[in-house]
């Protein structure tokens, strides 16, 4: 190991880890990495050159090699893995260092731990990060949270890492305890919403229309071009001009149909649901994974259960422009669910979120990074009490305008039998936000009745009960 001191050590050198400290030591970090995996170790000596960068297997040598007081930052899966590191660490720590867990925690296990570390005088922050390996090394958007004089000692290591836009960190102080990965944990969320909505138009070009892979990759492409300009977008274009070289296939048709995931987008559906809030693009997202993973299930039904044949007939040019006009209406709902869920989170948790930040750190580095980003900044920054995006007069009027091309898109998928689930609660969502009346007095009614959970009236205040069986009683008899 070189003789000096290291300004911060990253414990799991795998590749975002690996990545991650090369891009702090080219920003002139001096950084000391730790992995019991010898390999690893060896990957990141190899990659460090003249760089302030080196790599340990002993947490001894590790722990020793650190300035005073000590920052140490972990990279490594979310749950057990964790708090073995914690443990581990904990035994050669002093009072002022601190820890700081990178990785995709749920944000009640960081709320915890650093209740935990708070009380033997270790200082911790949870920081997401988005933008995989390629954001991880060339500068992620990053999301901390925690106790604030913490975040003051490593900012300047983080803003130099982070990803840039005009000049600008993608990075800032979020809030204490949590806020960080609950943050990380909602844009998952926003992800999934994303990704499901682009499979659907995926879907609706490629059997609804018949394109080709080289088709797809240049409307994509082109939409990329357009108000949907996205990273997402960028890379699904990227994907269809992808050849398998061994067989000489679009390697997107030799992929299973059955998506996996980690669990943030779940967390962040059931979170939600305690906050009340809903986010129903992002609940389906969840569940459309959960349904691909049925793939024997799926194949089986196919074969049992009959629908219409899902093949289009109309004028492609026409519908491609209704379908990403569709899709744009429908991103921007999944966006402000995802948002209206954190303005209630940061009332809820005391977290004191500014989302205009949160949504000025997206605009660079990570996966759901979009051009839309920009203007939601500013309509946070005119209005940070805006109850949802949709009231916001520019995000509400794209939506109105490109109404009746997501109701024809939607209305064409059922007809030719082609699942859009996504799309379909998006429309659903922003025709529910709009009615300034739900049925919902039907299920107050029905509540009431059978378990006398009681209700209230639009013409009185108060808590009622009705005694309906006689009621009913006294209308049968009224009709004998």
């Amino acid at each position: 190991m070189k003789e000096q001191r290291y300004q911060i050590g990253l414990v799991g050198l795998g590749v975002m880890g690996r990545n991650f400290a090369l891009n702090m030591a080219e920003h002139g970090v001096a950084v000391v990495g730790f992995d019991r995996d010898a390999h690893q170790v060896s990957e990141l000596d190899a990659v460090a050159g003249d760089h302030p960068l080196t790599g340990v297997r002993s947490i001894e040598q590790f722990v020793a090699a650190l300035t005073l007081p000590r920052a140490i930052m972990f990279l490594v899966p979310a749950g057990k893995p964790v708090d073995a590191v914690i443990r581990e660490l904990l035994p050669h720590l002093s009072p002022g260092d601190l820890l700081i867990d990178g990785g995709n925690s749920h944000y009640q296990d960081t709320a915890l731990r650093a209740k935990t570390l708070a009380a033997k005088g270790i200082a911790y922050l949870g920081v997401g990060i988005s933008g995989g390996e390629e954001g991880a090394r060339h500068g992620p958007s990053l999301m901390p949270g925690g106790d604030k004089h913490a975040y003051q000692r490593v900012q300047p290591i983080l803003e130099a890492t982070a990803a840039q836009v005009d000049g600008d960190p993608c990075v800032t102080y979020l809030g204490p305890g949590a806020a960080g990965h609950y943050v990380k944990m909602v844009h998952n969320g926003i992800e999934y919403g994303l990704m499901q909505l682009i499979a659907e138009s995926y879907d609706l070009l490629k059997r609804g229309l018949g394109l080709t892979d080289p088709e797809l990759h240049q409307i994509y492409h082109a939409w990329n071009a357009t108000e949907l300009n996205s990273y997402l977008l960028e890379i699904t274009a990227a994907i269809f001009a992808q050849r398998d070289q061994e067989h000489n296939h679009w390697l997107i048709d030799e992929i299973l149909d059955a998506a996996k995931q980690k669990g943030t987008g779940k967390w962040t559906v059931q979170d939600a649901l305690d906050l009340g809030t809903p986010v129903p693009t992002i609940a389906t997202a969840v569940a459309m994974r959960n349904l691909s993973a049925l793939k024997e299930e799926r194949m089986l039904a196919g074969e049992l259960l009959t629908g219409p044949t899902p093949q289009f007939h109309g004028d492609h040019t026409t519908f491609i422009e209704l379908l990403r006009n569709a899709l744009y209406a429908a991103m921007i709902t999944t966006y402000a669910q995802g948002m209206s869920q954190l303005q209630q989170a940061s009332t809820t948790y005391g977290y004191g979120l500014h989302l205009a930040d949160v949504a000025r750190i997206w605009r660079g580095g990570c996966i759901i990074r979009a051009a839309l980003l920009e203007d939601i900044r500013r309509a946070y920054a005119n209005d940070p009490d805006i109850p949802s995006l949709l009231i916001d007069p520019r995000f509400g009027y794209r939506v109105v305008e490109r109404q009746s091309d997501l109701r024809e898109v939607v209305r064409t998928a059922a007809a030719h039998g082609i699942p859009v689930p996504a799309l379909m609660s998006a429309l659903a969502y922003f025709d529910s936000y709009r009615s300034g009346w739900l049925p919902a007095n039907l299920i107050q009614a029905q509540r009431d009745y059978f378990g006398a959970h009681t209700y209230e009236r639009i013409d009185e205040k108060g808590v009622f009960h009705t005694q309906w069986q006689a009621d009913e009683r006294q209308i049968q008899g009224q009709q004998s």
